[in-house]
Formats: C-alpha cells, structure tokens, sequence
C-alpha cells in the first residue's frame, strides 16, 4: 500500500516542487502590510505568513492569476477591525477586493485608485469615515462600487462621472450631502445607483435620466426637492424616492402631485427627447434595495446626516415650511431605519466577459448569476434559453452569501485544497449545504464544465444527496454547489465508537443503509431515464451521508465531470490509503463500475465491523463467518446471524482482486433484496 501511495503522489510532488516561489516579492510585502493594518491583533489571517507562498493556497481568502500575481482578495464578514492600507495598491493585477461585512475604520486610501485592473470594489457595511476619494475617478475598470452603509460624509466627487464601465454603484446609508452630481449622469453602462439614507438636496439630475441601462436608482430618504423628471417613469417600481417631501412629479406613486408652488414645473415636467424604451429586459427581477445594513454596523446614532439649513431666509414662512420638512425628513427616517433591516444585494453585473484575470480559459466566463442579469440568455452554444434545463437551478451571489451569514466561519462544515463546504439557510428557511470550488479546480474548457453541471443538476434518486442549485461568479473566482443538507453528518461519524455509544448504530439500520446505497449506486450505473451510466470513482463512508430518517445518500456524483483532471487525481490519495481504491487502478490507471464495486464492499465491511480501517483480520473473519471478530461490538448480539453472513459474502464477492468475478451492481442489489426478504 505504501508503493502505491508513492506512486499515486509522484506526479504531484514533482508539480509541487517545478511551483516558482514568490517568497520576498513586492507582493507578499503588500500583503503582510495589508495583513497588519486589516487585522492589527493577527486574529483572523494567521495564514498570512512571511514563510508561506501566497499563491500556493495558504493565504486565507487570497487567489492568483494564471501568472501567479494576485488576482482576488475576499476577506468579507471576518470579523477584521482594522484600516485598510494604501499598500493595497502594489497588487497591481488585482481585479477583486471584498472587504465587506467587516468592522473596518479610517478613510478609504486614495492610493486605491492605482489599481488599473480592479472590476469590483466591496467596502460596503463597516465603519469607514471621511469622503470618497476623487482619485477613485481615474479607476477605469471598476464595474462594481459598494460603499454602502459606512460613516462617509461630504459630496460625490464629480469625478465619478468618469467611470464609464462603471454598472453598479451603491453609497447608501452614509452621511454624504450635497447636490447629486450631474456629471453621474455620463455613466453609460449604469444599471443601479443606490443613493438611499444620506443628506443629499436640490434635485434629482435630469441626465440620470439619459441612461439607458440604468433599472434602479434609489434616492429614498433623503432631503431632495423639486419636481422628478418624467422621464424616469420608464423605471417603474425602479425608482425609489420616498421620504423627500420636497419632491413632486406626476405619475410617481412615491411623490406628491406636484402644484401651482412647486416652481420650474413646466420645464421640468416637459417631455424630453423621444428614446425607445421597449427593449426587452431578460429575466427581470425587481428586489429590494431599501435599508440593507443591519443595526451592528449602522447604528442610529451615526446614521442621520448633519444637514445644514439653506443659508439666505427670505421669508418667515418659507423658512417655517423648511424647518417642518426637516422634522419630518428626520421623523419619517428614523422611523424607517428602526424597521427596515433587509438582505443585502451585492449585484455583480458586468459588461466585458472577455476580461478575467483568474484563468484565461475560466469556465466561469459564462457562468455569472446576479440580479436581473442572465449570461447564459444569449443562448450560446445552445445554453441559456429560458427552457434550459440549467434555468431552473440558478442562485444569485446574495443569495448564496446570504444563505451562509457571508461565508462564516460557524458555518464552516469542511475545507479541503480545492473546495470549501458550508452549512445554510435559504429565504424559505429550508437548510441546505453549500460547496465552493475555486475556478483554478475547475475544468478548463467551458463546453465540458457546462456539460458536467447540466449532468450534475438532472440528478434524480432517493439515494443521492440532490442538487438544489448553483452559482458561478467569476469576479470572486468561485462555483458554489447548493445542496440539501443531510441533518445526521456522513457516515464515518459513525464508525470507531467506544463500546455503548448512544451514536451506534442499531442492526436495522446497518442493513438499511447498505441497501440504500446499493440501490444509489445502481441508479449512477444505469443508463436508464434520458442519462448515462456513470461511476462516481471516489465512493466513501464520507461521501455517505445520512437524512434525517438516517436513508443514505451519495454525495458529489458525477462531481469528476466539473474538475480538472488533477484535482481528481489528488483525491486518489485519500482514496488508496484509506483501502477503498480497487488493485487494478494501478495497472489499468482506469475507473470502471467494478471500482465503484470494489469501494462499496469496503464500505458494507466497516459498516459491519464498525472500524474506519478494515484491515485483513477482519476479511479472513468474515470469510470464516467469526462474528464475535468482524461485527461491530455496540451490537453484542443483537443483530441476525443469517443477514450477517449474507452481508460478508457480498462484501468479499465486491473487493475480489479480480474485476471481472466482482458482481454487477444489479445483482447485488438483487441478493440484498433476498437477504431482507428472509429476514
């Protein structure tokens, strides 16, 4: 077993050992300031270490490029409590920073804006202070801006205006003041402008109107005034403008009827110039972009801007009308922020599919699921009409870091090199578990992975843990797997109990459970109901897991069909040190049913014995029928001698040397159907 562990881990120790070191580069010197100023008491990225390669994966939250230059930093809801450094801007090739959902304070570093590459800026809901940077202007790939829900004051930067491939920006609940720039309204590819919950005045800009993109803008609670473009209409429920007494338009259901005091009516209640609003709008999804910040991070003491009062009464009663909209601005906002506290959305829309740092070859290219926006609609390769198959499983990103309290580490279930799984809750409050697989893990032509995930989702038996969903993001560089989550944990947890443990399982469930997993494996081997045989290739008392009325099923089926070739051969390690790899794998360098054979007769012997390791003693007492040396011991006599003896001569039959005098899965299914009916 040793020789064949050497020769297994061959071919990856010599990869791992061709891996250039980026140890003392500028790079790693940003990261370890960064690292210092983000978590000043090290309790949180204690993997971010001066020995360590932070392209080799140990760097918590930090993936590279195909070039090895850091590409993403996703450190959201860590629980960090520092300031972020402006030495965040020698990660040249960064085109993701999420910071979001952090306790982070000071300004945001106008050395930010040095950064060419970045797509997606998250800052949103921590504790940052003092205004938005100017610089940040110059960012001219920056799609995504999520400054929402901090402390940051003073006026939009006019500079803003300049971010033309700019799709999402967000500002809500700072205490930002002043006019709205009219200069925002050159952002072409604008889709949401969220401005809610600040101290904003004067008008809403008429050239917000200009753009074409834009589905929501989001201006609530404020203190604008004046009368709301007509234009803006075609927004319908996307225009959001409540609590702002000093507005009034016609047609708006969250204004008030403008009158004859309301002055520059008609010029600005005119119609404007003719544009055609009638495309269509795939998959619309209208969502909530109210109040999202819980009351952790936006507490209301920091919450209410410092409005000044306009400067030059020139009547008494003109000032006795702006004190009262004050009082009610105040009023009505404070009302609203107790009882508003919502999901967060963190849209990721973007308009240039070509360009992704993570890997050239990404299947992930095509695989973005975000609100109101569909990739895959455009039908290419055939994909993505509304009748795919895959339609039915999308899930959005603020779903998935909804699900998860944004990746918490109480939620953690598992971690391995390549994945990382989680437990969560769906808005119907159904449990499910969710498995993250970095895009370098994936396999590399889009064709393929898609296919594999079309497989993946049609799915369809009482023994195979059920896929519920997916969602690819190739801005965090992430696939997730949304799952049922099994309530009873997988099937090594029970095995190697102390004698009387309340976790043994009893005799009925033993057989049970090795039936049910028969019968998985039969539907996988199949070619029946419109889908190919398969053979899963990695079967495991871990890849066993147990429902609630304790029914096994089998996780990560058909999951080779997503990854790259050597993510699967890395997980042959595991597989061969634990027994479960048939012999003639190291001859052949081939998985066939009779693998998948071999490994279920591993299993039905340590569900037998109750041991993790199955050694050789307990074969040559199974073949002797010596119960007292290969059943489990919590089971004292408590189980039937005639199934136990059936159950081990399946059991040597299915780890024979020998693939072909191993038993198809059909048959053996048939001689466990034959075991309960004697019973």
């Amino acid at each position: 077993m040793d020789f064949l562990h050497f020769l297994i881990s061959l071919p990856l120790l010599l990869t791992f050992c061709t891996l250039r070191p980026v140890l003392g580069n500028g790079e790693l010197r940003a990261l370890l300031e960064l690292k210092s100023s983000l978590d000043p008491e090290n309790k949180f990225l204690q993997s971010w270490t001066s020995e360590d390669d932070p392209c080799s994966g140990s760097f918590e939250g930090v993936a590279c490029n195909e070039h090895r230059k850091v590409a993403n930093i996703s450190l959201q809801g860590k629980g960090l409590s520092g300031k972020v450094s402006g030495a965040v801007a020698e990660l040249k090739c960064l085109s993701g920073l999420y910071l979001h959902y952090n306790n982070l304070s000071g300004e945001i570093p106008k050395e930010i804006s040095n950064l060419n590459e970045l797509t997606d800026l998250y800052l949103n809901v921590n504790n940052l202070s003092g205004g938005i940077p100017h610089e940040i202007g110059n960012m001219n790939s920056l799609q995504v801006l999520q400054l929402g829900c901090n402390q940051l004051t003073g006026k939009i930067p006019t500079q803003m205006g300049s971010l033309k491939r700019l799709n999402v920006l967000a500002l809500q609940d700072n205490r930002l003041m002043d006019e709205i720039p009219a200069s925002l309204g050159n952002l072409g590819m604008l889709t949401r402008l969220d401005l809610s919950f600040n101290g904003f005045t004067g008008r809403i800009p008429a050239s917000l109107a200009d753009i074409l993109q834009l589905k929501v803008l989001d201006v609530r609670n404020n203190s604008l005034s004046g009368v709301v473009p007509s234009a803006f209409r075609r927004l319908n429920e996307g225009l959001q403008c409540g609590n702002n007494p000093g507005l009034c338009g016609v047609g708006f259901s969250a204004v008030r009827v403008c009158t004859a005091f309301d002055d520059d009516k008609v010029n600005f209640d005119q119609p404007g110039p003719s544009i055609n609003y009638t495309a269509p709008i795939a998959n619309p999804q209208p969502a909530n972009f109210g109040a999202h910040c819980s009351q952790t991070h936006c507490s209301m003491s920091t919450r209410f801007p410092q409005a000044a009062v306009v400067a030059g009464v020139i009547t008494v009663t003109v000032t006795l009308t702006g004190a009262v909209f004050l009082i009610i601005i105040m009023y009505r906002r404070k009302k609203q922020k107790i009882g508003t506290i919502s999901d967060f959305s963190d849209d990721r829309l973007s308009t240039d599919q070509t360009k992704f740092y993570m890997n050239s070859a990404s299947p992930l290219v095509i695989l973005e699921y975000s609100n109101g926006w569909d990739p895959l609609a455009d039908g290419r390769d055939g994909i993505g009409s509304p009748h795919d198959y895959l339609s039915y499983f999308r899930f959005n990103m603020e779903e998935v870091e909804s699900a998860t309290q944004h990746f918490s580490e109480v939620n953690l279930l598992g971690k391995s090199k390549f994945s990382a799984v989680y437990k969560g809750i769906l808005r119907d409050g159904s449990m499910v578990a969710i498995r993250g697989i970095n895009v370098t893990s994936c396999k590399s032509e889009e064709a393929e992975f898609l296919k594999g995930l079309k497989l993946l989702a049609s799915l369809r038996h009482e023994n195979l843990v059920q896929l519920r969903g997916f969602c690819c993001s190739r801005s965090r560089g992430e696939c997730f797997l949304i799952y049922d989550f099994a309530p009873n944990g997988n099937l090594s947890r029970y095995l190697d109990l102390d004698d009387g443990s309340n976790l043994a399982l009893d005799w009925s469930k033993r057989v049970s459970i090795i039936s049910g997993i028969a019968k998985g494996i039969g539907y996988l081997h199949s070619s029946k109901e419109n889908k190919p045989a398969l053979i899963h290739q990695n079967i495991s008392v871990e890849k066993i897991l147990i429902d609630q009325q304790f029914n096994p099923l089998i996780s990560d089926s058909a999951l080779p069909k997503l990854l790259a070739d050597d993510i699967i051969f890395s997980a042959l390690k595991i597989s061969a040190a634990l027994g479960y790899l048939a012999p003639e794998y190291i001859t052949t360098g081939r998985f066939t049913e009779k693998s998948d054979i071999y490994a279920f007769g591993v299993i039905i012997l340590q569900v037998l014995s109750g041991k993790q390791t199955v050694t050789n003693s307990i074969k040559v007492a199974a073949e002797s029928y010596r119960f007292q040396d290969f059943i489990d011991t919590n089971l004292k006599v408590n189980f039937s001698e005639s199934e136990a003896t059936k159950l081990a001569d399946i059991a040597l039959m299915c780890t024979h040397e020998h693939p072909d005098l191993r038993p198809s899965i059909e048959a053996v299914i048939e001689e466990l159907s034959s075991c309960s009916d004697s019973s």
